[in-house]
């Protein structure tokens, strides 16, 4: 099967940022565009030059700064919003302008008070107007709004007509995710076979999410034909959102048989795009969300857990390491069985009897019957019991830690050791980091010892309420965790830390036999 290339559009920083709530500023737009360039996207849409200054901005500063990805500025068919696009775009490497205008009845009628031969008049000067003011350098790009419901012959006459006046992509939007995949098939199949000049130009889709069928809506073009399908890093994007970039570009990896195309995707730098994008935007990644979701490789049913453990393909249709995790996550529930149950002993570093191990494994369902999360400090509690009460080797016995604003955050912390009281002082990025610098000072372990998860969480309500910390360090080979609970979140966390080292010291004393 001869594989053509899918070019990958992302309008992560245009309709991406037109979800509501999201407001980027130029340097968060930078940013994210960076690491799109490190993605592989070929279009980068950096926004809407005309519709502000911040926008002309962002446009105007990624178009200087990304060297491999073309970047784009969306335009109406409206001479200034063509100018001021050119004006942003013009000192950029490789550019396009992107213009549309809406051609379904309905629009037509009561959006643009236009007739169809004005909507086509106008999407043509609009092209011409392109190459005129770029003198060609800019690529062109024209959209028909509300594509999805445009009757099919003037739809067809439309992309016709602006291929012969020089778009060199015309995009199919369906801009109101009113489309099933099926139909929308048929529709880029008509295109294909109906427009003469279609050849001249790649069809590229733009599938909004409103009935939750973009991705199968863009994929499903694909397979009809088009040849770049514009997309959002996490499916952010107006109301629903866009077809996601990472469900689409996994699909056609996974599923070569299917799909006679590739792209240029580094797809090991999706998970880390996803999490920017969800950082710098504050749009939360659901938990169940394909490829990104904290879920996607995350197994807790026994079955699925033994299959995965001796096999990782037995549940898992891509690795973790192709978006840039790791590992899959064995998450320790009610459904968890023996094997999942030893794996994570072994993780820990614990050995245990055949028959310790049963009366261990009892106690986890007995606690997994009760409590929603498992954590690894819980799972170490069972060891603990069985093996009796051990010695502390380290105890907070004072810290206190300041911060605010203008102020450089520091800690102080007091430990007792076999060797006597330790004192440790140390500065951070804030008062939590800045504490745990101090307890490594102490102890003298520097990075011997690393934090490798955090987590924090309210036990009771109010301004007052208990604070619970979990944390997992490794070091010498071992991955330990502690917990803490205080009001104060700040020795909540240094006392979930000390737990975590005086586990980590009986494990290596186990080790040695002392």
């Amino acid at each position: 099967m001869k594989r053509e290339k899918l070019y990958i559009f992302d309008t992560t920083l245009r309709d991406g940022e037109q979800t509501p709530g999201v407001n980027l500023t130029v340097d968060e737009k930078v940013q994210i565009a960076k690491q799109l360039e490190r993605l592989g996207v070929d279009v980068i849409e950096a926004g809407f030059a005309v519709s502000s200054p911040a926008d002309f901005e962002a446009v105007r500063r990624i178009a200087k700064e990304v060297k491999n990805s073309t970047v784009c500025s969306l335009a109406r068919a409206v001479e200034l919003d063509i100018k001021t696009a050119w004006e942003a775009l013009k000192e950029g490497h490789k550019v396009r302008i992107h213009t549309f205008i809406a051609t379904s009845d309905i629009h037509l009628k009561y959006k643009l008070k236009m007739s169809r031969e004005e909507a086509l008049r106008r999407a043509v000067e609009a092209v011409k107007l392109i190459r005129e003011v770029s003198e060609g350098r800019a690529e062109v790009e024209f959209s028909a709004e509300d594509a999805g419901r445009t009757d099919l012959k003037y739809l067809c006459e439309v992309i016709e007509a602006v291929i012969e006046a020089g778009a060199q992509v015309v995009n199919i939007p369906d801009t109101v995710g009113y489309a099933v995949p099926d139909e929308w098939y048929e529709k880029i199949l008509y295109i294909r076979e109906n427009v003469p000049n279609i050849d001249r130009a790649i069809i590229s889709v733009h599938c909004h999410n409103d009935l939750g069928l973009a991705t199968a809506n863009s994929l499903m073009a694909v397979k009809a034909g088009a040849r770049q399908v514009e997309c959002t890093i996490n499916g952010i994007g107006e109301r629903a959102g866009n077809a996601a970039l990472e469900e689409v570009v996994m699909a056609i990896k996974v599923r070569p048989d299917q799909f006679p195309v590739y792209t240029d995707i580094d797809t090991k730098q999706i998970y880390k795009t996803s999490q920017l994008v969800s950082r710098l935007t504050g749009v939360l990644i659901s938990k169940t969300k394909p490829i990104v979701g904290d879920n996607a490789f995350a197994h807790e049913s026994g079955i699925h857990q033994h299959g995965v453990l001796e096999c990782p393909e037995t549940y898992e249709i891509m690795r973790p390491s192709d978006i840039g995790l790791t590992e899959s996550k064995i998450v320790l529930g009610k459904h968890s069985g023996r094997h999942a149950f030893k794996k994570k002993l072994e993780e820990m570093g614990v050995e245990l009897s055949p028959e310790k191990f049963e009366e261990a494994f009892r106690k986890f369902k007995e606690l997994a019957s009760r409590k929603k999360e498992i954590y690894d400090v819980d799972v170490e509690l069972i060891v603990e019991g069985l093996e009796g009460a051990k010695e502390k080797t380290y105890r907070l016995l004072y810290n206190q830690a300041v911060s605010g604003e203008g102020i450089i955050p520091s800690a102080t912390v007091k430990i007792a050791t076999p060797q006597g009281e330790k004192l440790g002082l140390a500065v951070g990025n804030g008062p939590v980091d800045a504490t745990y610098k101090a307890i490594k000072n102490a102890l003298s372990i520097g990075d011997e010892v690393q934090l490798r998860d955090f987590k924090i969480r309210a036990l009771t309500a109010g301004t007052d309420a208990l604070a619970e910390v979990f944390v997992t360090i490794e070091g010498n080979g071992f991955r330990v965790s502690g917990r803490g609970v205080d009001p104060d979140i700040v020795r909540a966390s240094a006392l979930a830390f000390i737990e975590a080292l005086n586990r980590l010291e009986r494990r290596k004393s186990k080790r040695s036999g002392v």
